[in-house]
């Protein structure tokens, strides 16, 4: 007879992986994700209530998919079937499903996880689907993509999408605090060093966990408990110890990168990009930090920027390395050359915090909208212009904010590329609005 406590958490081995090691054994110890786990949210509230439901786990590598995958099998006293999409086929989910009726015999609930979900194709999805009706099997999908693309509708609908997020630095710090403490590893990291760590890591919780098991090795090795910046750059592996190459670390180089963009000199930027690339750096992560600058250094100046970032990080999606880092390459080029605003960045930021400090203002009655009869009554949208059957389709005069708020001046456009275009025309609507308020006086 099959064990129905198989779930229950057994300490590895010392000689397990440090990553397998320091696994959480509830909800509490996980580090991360509190947007999903704190006090009510989503998944805590799902847990509390004793609601097990298909979903799929959505985030970049290291923030803890698998993991909640099995804290969820756990809890729940379910079979806990793992499947990779990378090297299952039809034998592996037809193997799952008669597991998953043999534990429906025994009264016990199977979850069926499938990693990296988005490898399988439409037909090997589809599979999925009458078990997952039936209740045969409760699925739980882990995709590094995003889901609304990879996964096909019919099971997106049935499950529920949890959208989880690279780890903080501060997060970052408290997974190596606990490594440190727990992993039984006899180190101990200066704080530089432990930050020339968090910094490799790049929101990474497994690959931190990596880089510290392969330090203390080093460290073992070199007989020595206590290390230092300097020891842990030479000791990690040739790739990352180039990014401290004449004392700069990783984070300095992208700042670096970064500031060339915004400076508007092209080759500094693409040295610094290939510095990168040539010393280890993760093109997805630089195609990440390429599309931030198009958004928030070159904005609606050239609106063409963030479309190329943007098709320079699918091309390398495409390629792989080394020929989709040319694409990249030509996207920083671009972003260099290109007229420079960062008025839609302050604009968001402003717009923001006003938001966030001032208190909650009625829609005004002629901008809400009336479905029905009683809102029509009310006066629900009453008075209302519609700007396509206005002169210049510009109802001039006419306001949007909220009745107790004078308008404000989030957005200013400089006089850049597009920016100046789109700022003689915000400047020739205010005019019309002058002279329509002037007329109704």
């Amino acid at each position: 007879m099959q064990d129905l406590f198989a779930n229950a958490p057994v300490p590895p081995p010392a000689t397990a992986p440090l990553a397998e090691r320091l696994r959480p054994h509830n909800l509490d110890e996980v580090i991360g994700q509190a947007h999903l786990l704190g006090p009510g949210k989503p998944l805590r509230l799902a847990f509390e209530a004793g609601r097990l439901h298909s979903m799929i786990l959505w985030g970049p590598p290291g923030v803890g998919k698998t993991t909640l995958a099995r804290l969820t099998a756990q809890h729940f006293n379910a079979d806990f079937i793992q499947i990779s999409a990378v090297l299952a086929g039809v034998k592996e989910i037809r193997e799952a499903v008669e597991r998953a009726r043999v534990n429906q015999t025994m009264g016990r609930q199977t979850i069926l996880f499938v990693d990296e979900v988005h490898r399988f194709n439409k037909a090997q999805q589809d599979a999925f689907l009458p078990h997952v009706e039936s209740g045969l099997i409760t699925f739980i999908g882990a995709t590094t993509e995003n889901p609304s693309f990879e996964v096909v509708g019919a099971l997106l609908s049935r499950a529920q999408v949890y959208v989880l997020t690279a780890l903080s630095e501060a997060e970052l710090g408290q997974l190596l605090r606990r490594a440190l403490e727990r992993g039984g590893l006899q180190l101990k990291l200066a704080a530089e060093a432990e930050k020339l760590l968090i910094g490799f890591a790049d929101g990474d919780g497994r690959r931190l966990i990596n880089l510290v098991e392969q330090l203390a090795t080093a460290a073992n090795t070199a007989g020595r408990v206590e290390v230092d910046a300097e020891f842990a750059a030479s000791a990690l592996s040739p790739a990352l110890r180039r990014f401290d190459k004449g004392g700069e670390a990783f984070y300095d180089q992208i700042s670096a990168l970064h500031k060339s963009v915004r400076g508007s000199n092209p080759d500094a930027a693409l040295y610094w990009f290939c510095r990168m690339l040539d010393g280890g750096a993760d093109p997805r992560y630089l195609a990440r930090r390429i599309v931030r600058m198009a958004w928030e250094d070159i904005g609606l100046a050239d609106p063409r920027g963030a479309e190329i970032a943007l098709n320079a990080a699918e091309t390398y999606e495409r390629l792989g390395s080394p020929e989709g880092e040319l694409a990249l390459a030509q996207a920083v080029l671009y972003l260099a050359c290109a007229p420079k605003s960062n008025a839609g960045y302050l604009a968001y930021n402003a717009a923001r915090a006003f938001v966030r400090e001032d208190g909650s203002r009625e829609v005004p009655i002629h901008l809400r909208n009336a479905p029905t009869r009683l809102m029509k009554e009310l006066g629900y949208g009453r008075a209302y212009r519609y700007a396509h059957d206005e002169p210049e389709a510009y109802a001039a005069g006419e306001t949007y904010f909220p009745d107790d708020l004078p308008e404000v001046g989030f957005y200013q456009p400089t006089p850049r590329g597009l920016e100046a275009k789109i700022g003689e025309k915000l400047a020739h609507l205010k005019e019309l609005d002058r002279q329509a308020r002037k007329k109704s006086r």
